[in-house]
Protein backbone atom coordinates (compact mmCIF):
# COMPACT_ATOMS: atom_id res chain seq x y z
CA UNK A 1 0.00 0.00 0.00
CA UNK A 2 0.89 3.83 -0.21
CA UNK A 3 2.87 5.12 2.35
CA UNK A 4 1.38 8.57 1.12
CA UNK A 5 -1.01 10.72 3.81
CA UNK A 6 -4.42 10.83 2.79
CA UNK A 7 -6.16 13.76 2.28
CA UNK A 8 -10.09 14.79 1.51
CA UNK A 9 -12.05 18.14 0.62
CA UNK A 10 -15.42 18.62 0.16
CA UNK A 11 -16.82 21.63 -0.59
CA UNK A 12 -20.58 21.99 0.95
CA UNK A 13 -23.40 21.64 -2.03
CA UNK A 14 -25.74 24.71 -2.69
CA UNK A 15 -28.97 24.43 -1.03
CA UNK A 16 -31.31 25.49 -3.70
CA UNK A 17 -33.39 28.01 -1.81
CA UNK A 18 -32.37 31.17 -3.71
CA UNK A 19 -29.60 32.44 -5.80
CA UNK A 20 -26.20 31.58 -5.51
CA UNK A 21 -24.10 34.51 -3.89
CA UNK A 22 -20.65 35.38 -2.07
CA UNK A 23 -20.53 32.60 0.49
CA UNK A 24 -20.88 30.01 -2.27
CA UNK A 25 -18.22 31.76 -3.91
CA UNK A 26 -15.69 31.40 -1.44
CA UNK A 27 -16.76 28.15 -0.08
CA UNK A 28 -16.00 26.59 -3.89
CA UNK A 29 -12.75 28.68 -4.86
CA UNK A 30 -11.02 27.92 -1.59
CA UNK A 31 -11.99 24.00 -1.39
CA UNK A 32 -11.31 23.90 -4.92
CA UNK A 33 -7.99 25.39 -5.08
CA UNK A 34 -6.81 23.21 -2.18
CA UNK A 35 -8.16 20.43 -3.83
CA UNK A 36 -6.02 20.81 -6.93
CA UNK A 37 -3.52 21.92 -5.21
CA UNK A 38 -3.05 18.07 -2.79
CA UNK A 39 -3.99 16.12 -6.63
CA UNK A 40 -0.60 17.68 -7.69
CA UNK A 41 0.62 16.42 -4.89
CA UNK A 42 0.03 12.80 -5.39
CA UNK A 43 -2.94 12.53 -3.04
CA UNK A 44 -6.47 11.30 -4.88
CA UNK A 45 -7.18 8.27 -2.45
CA UNK A 46 -10.16 6.46 -4.83
CA UNK A 47 -7.14 6.41 -7.64
CA UNK A 48 -4.61 5.86 -5.61
CA UNK A 49 -6.32 2.73 -4.08
CA UNK A 50 -7.23 1.18 -7.58
CA UNK A 51 -3.07 1.98 -8.49
CA UNK A 52 -5.15 4.53 -11.12
CA UNK A 53 -3.76 7.65 -12.11
CA UNK A 54 -6.15 10.40 -10.47
CA UNK A 55 -6.99 12.59 -13.63
CA UNK A 56 -7.58 9.11 -15.88
CA UNK A 57 -9.89 7.57 -12.65
CA UNK A 58 -11.74 11.42 -12.26
CA UNK A 59 -12.38 11.64 -15.84
CA UNK A 60 -13.65 7.81 -16.15
CA UNK A 61 -16.38 8.96 -13.45
CA UNK A 62 -17.36 12.00 -14.81
CA UNK A 63 -18.06 9.99 -18.29
CA UNK A 64 -19.91 7.25 -16.78
CA UNK A 65 -21.60 9.71 -14.38
CA UNK A 66 -22.80 11.33 -17.74
CA UNK A 67 -24.30 8.14 -19.08
CA UNK A 68 -26.26 7.36 -16.06
CA UNK A 69 -27.81 10.41 -15.91
CA UNK A 70 -28.41 10.69 -19.43
CA UNK A 71 -29.67 7.10 -18.75
CA UNK A 72 -32.41 8.31 -16.04
CA UNK A 73 -33.31 10.49 -19.33
CA UNK A 74 -32.49 13.86 -16.71
CA UNK A 75 -32.89 16.70 -18.75
CA UNK A 76 -29.38 18.29 -18.18
CA UNK A 77 -27.77 21.34 -20.87
CA UNK A 78 -24.39 19.23 -21.08
CA UNK A 79 -23.43 22.34 -23.38
CA UNK A 80 -23.25 24.39 -20.00
CA UNK A 81 -21.04 21.30 -18.16
CA UNK A 82 -17.68 22.38 -16.25
CA UNK A 83 -15.35 20.22 -14.97
CA UNK A 84 -13.33 21.35 -12.21
CA UNK A 85 -10.38 19.28 -12.67
CA UNK A 86 -9.66 20.97 -16.04
CA UNK A 87 -6.89 24.11 -15.82
CA UNK A 88 -9.04 26.40 -17.81
CA UNK A 89 -11.92 26.07 -15.02
CA UNK A 90 -9.82 26.03 -11.77
CA UNK A 91 -7.72 29.24 -12.94
CA UNK A 92 -9.86 30.98 -12.25
CA UNK A 93 -10.64 30.25 -9.08
CA UNK A 94 -6.90 29.92 -7.80
CA UNK A 95 -7.19 33.64 -9.74
CA UNK A 96 -10.02 35.01 -7.51
CA UNK A 97 -8.03 33.78 -4.60
CA UNK A 98 -4.93 35.63 -5.32
CA UNK A 99 -7.12 38.16 -5.51
CA UNK A 100 -8.61 38.21 -2.31
CA UNK A 101 -5.64 37.46 -0.10
CA UNK A 102 -3.66 40.28 -1.88
CA UNK A 103 -7.01 42.85 -0.77
CA UNK A 104 -6.60 41.07 3.05
CA UNK A 105 -10.06 39.58 2.34
CA UNK A 106 -8.62 35.61 3.02
CA UNK A 107 -6.97 34.68 6.22
CA UNK A 108 -6.30 31.40 7.94
CA UNK A 109 -7.39 30.96 11.65
CA UNK A 110 -8.10 28.06 13.72
CA UNK A 111 -11.82 26.90 14.02
CA UNK A 112 -13.29 23.60 14.83
CA UNK A 113 -14.77 21.07 12.29
CA UNK A 114 -16.44 17.43 12.78
CA UNK A 115 -13.54 15.20 12.60
CA UNK A 116 -13.98 11.28 12.11
CA UNK A 117 -10.86 9.50 13.44
CA UNK A 118 -11.19 6.57 11.09
CA UNK A 119 -10.71 8.02 7.74
CA UNK A 120 -9.24 11.24 8.97
CA UNK A 121 -10.78 13.39 7.34
CA UNK A 122 -13.21 16.14 7.82
CA UNK A 123 -16.54 16.21 7.51
CA UNK A 124 -19.37 18.48 6.93
CA UNK A 125 -22.64 18.57 9.15
CA UNK A 126 -24.71 16.21 6.32
CA UNK A 127 -21.81 13.50 7.02
CA UNK A 128 -22.90 13.31 10.73
CA UNK A 129 -25.59 11.23 11.41
CA UNK A 130 -28.38 11.55 13.59
CA UNK A 131 -26.07 9.51 16.54
CA UNK A 132 -22.92 11.84 15.92
CA UNK A 133 -21.28 8.91 13.78
CA UNK A 134 -19.57 9.48 10.22
CA UNK A 135 -21.77 8.13 7.37
CA UNK A 136 -18.78 6.44 5.54
CA UNK A 137 -16.97 4.80 8.70
CA UNK A 138 -19.38 4.84 11.08
CA UNK A 139 -17.05 6.58 13.91
CA UNK A 140 -18.12 8.62 16.44
CA UNK A 141 -17.26 11.96 15.21
CA UNK A 142 -15.04 14.13 17.14
CA UNK A 143 -14.84 18.00 17.30
CA UNK A 144 -11.00 18.82 15.82
CA UNK A 145 -9.29 22.40 16.01
CA UNK A 146 -7.98 22.95 12.67
CA UNK A 147 -6.33 25.56 10.61
CA UNK A 148 -8.60 26.82 7.97
CA UNK A 149 -9.01 29.32 5.45
CA UNK A 150 -11.39 31.98 5.74
CA UNK A 151 -12.90 35.29 3.73
CA UNK A 152 -14.11 38.43 5.17
CA UNK A 153 -17.48 38.34 2.78
CA UNK A 154 -18.78 41.08 4.48
CA UNK A 155 -15.57 43.32 4.74
CA UNK A 156 -15.66 42.19 0.09
CA UNK A 157 -18.98 43.45 0.54
CA UNK A 158 -18.65 46.95 1.40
Amino acid sequence: GSQRKKFYVLAMFPYPSGQLHMGHMRVYTICDAIAHFHRMKGHQNAAIERGLDPDEWTRRNIQSMKEQLNGLGLCFNWDREITTCLPEYYKWTQYFFVRLFKAGLAYQKEALVNWDPVDQTVLANEQVDENGRSWRSGALVEQKLLKQWFIKTTNYAK
